[in-house]
Order: C-alpha cells, then structure tokens, then sequence
C-alpha cells in the first residue's frame, strides 16, 4: 500500500497546517477540552484524506478476452444505452458509482492502443444521477483492442469529485491494469461494451479495480 502521487502534497499541506493549529492551541489555551477536541478532530479528518489517497499494490493477470474493473465501488447500471458520443449506436453499458471512501485510482479495463480521447467541461450532479454521464465534467476514452475491439469508458466528476486527472492521449499504447487517470473525492466510470459481450457482474455488486471481470469478449 502507498500513497498516490495526487494526494502527497495536500497530505503534507494539511499535517503542517494540523501541526501549527495545535501547537497554538496548546501554547495559548494549554491542554485543556479546546487543544484535544481539535487534537481529536485532526486526526480524524487527517486519516480521513490519508485513506482516501491510498494506492493498494495489486496483481494484475492480463486477458485480452475480459474487460476489468476500471475502479474500486458499486454496480449501479447494468443495461443496453445508444451511445451517442463515438459510436452512435447500442451498447451494453457497466457503470461504478466510487464513494468518497473507495481507492480512486482509476486504471485501464483493457489493454490496446487509446483510439480517442476527450474532456467534456461540463457540470457536477452527484454521480448516480442519469444524466451525470452526458451533463457532468468527464473524459471519453475509446480503446483499441489487439483483436480490434473497441471499449469505451468515461470517468465522471460527482457533487464533490471536481477534479479529474487523466494520464493518456490519443495514440498511447496502454496496458490493462495500469493507471489511466484519478478522480478526487467521490465520483463514477461508465464502461460501454459490444452487445455481444458477457456481462460478468450484476447491479449492486462491489467491483475492485483492476481485478473484479465486468465482463468477457466474444472476438
């Protein structure tokens, strides 16, 4: 377990600013109910962030036949959407809601080359919304497969996640497992697979990125 390269310097920031806060308190007040009410609160608010900024070391078994997880969280939409944006045309659509307690790194659901890449500005519903996916800010993703399948995936800023890190660009030959980007503080990716793909999770479940199968290709 590590500490993601997006959370080092908010980490650092906020145990100076906790060390100087109680240091006052303690100096001007002394050690009284104030200094370890505030003590209590910035531990807790401090493994708060801590945890959410954690990268988990995980092992990866690379498939070209499955799509994986792109994140930690919960299946909230399983079903058959026109996607309107690259294809223009049904797909089967797997959706992850991450509450601010799940690990955000966000990684690659299939390995191949990155055959478009977009950012939509847009606005912050909270992320289960159904409209989040087309209102929201987000990226659009599309990734070749070695045997030609394209697999498009979007990651979706929520009410609280205003601030979506991304780390690829069109023409990148990508790796599945590995880290394609981060979302801060709650927020959802949509991955839109064939018709013809066998959709290997349900509604509610738990995925864990990099590791739950969302599902199998038929080519």
């Amino acid at each position: 377990m590590t500490i993601h390269k997006e959370g080092r310097v908010l980490l650092l920031v906020l145990l100076i600013v906790f060390f100087g806060l109680n240091y006052a308190i303690n100096y001007f007040f002394g050690q009284g109910f104030l200094f370890y009410a505030v003590l209590i609160f910035s531990i807790a608010f401090y493994l708060i962030i801590l945890q959410f900024f954690r990268s988990p070391n995980i092992r990866i078994s690379i498939d070209d036949k499955i799509v994986l997880a792109p994140a930690d969280g919960r299946v909230v939409v399983v079903e058959e959407v026109n996607e309107g944006e690259y294809f223009k045309s049904n797909r089967r659509q797997i959706s992850i809601f991450m509450s601010p307690v799940n690990v955000h790194v966000n990684r690659n659901p299939v390995s191949g080359v990155v055959k478009y890449f977009k950012y939509h500005a847009g606005k912050y519903l909270v992320a289960w919304h159904p409209k989040s996916s087309l209102e929201n800010e987000r990226t659009t993703l599309v990734i070749q497969t070695n045997s030609g399948v394209e697999i498009l995936f979007r990651q979706i800023a929520g009410a609280l996640a205003k601030r979506i890190k991304f780390y690829v660009k069109e023409g990148d030959n990508v790796t599945q497992g590995n880290e394609f980007g981060f979302i801060k503080f709650g927020s959802r990716v949509d991955v839109f697979v064939p018709l013809d793909a066998e959709v290997l999770v349900e509604l509610g479940q738990k995925s864990k990125g990099g590791v739950t199968v969302l599902a199998r290709l038929k080519s």
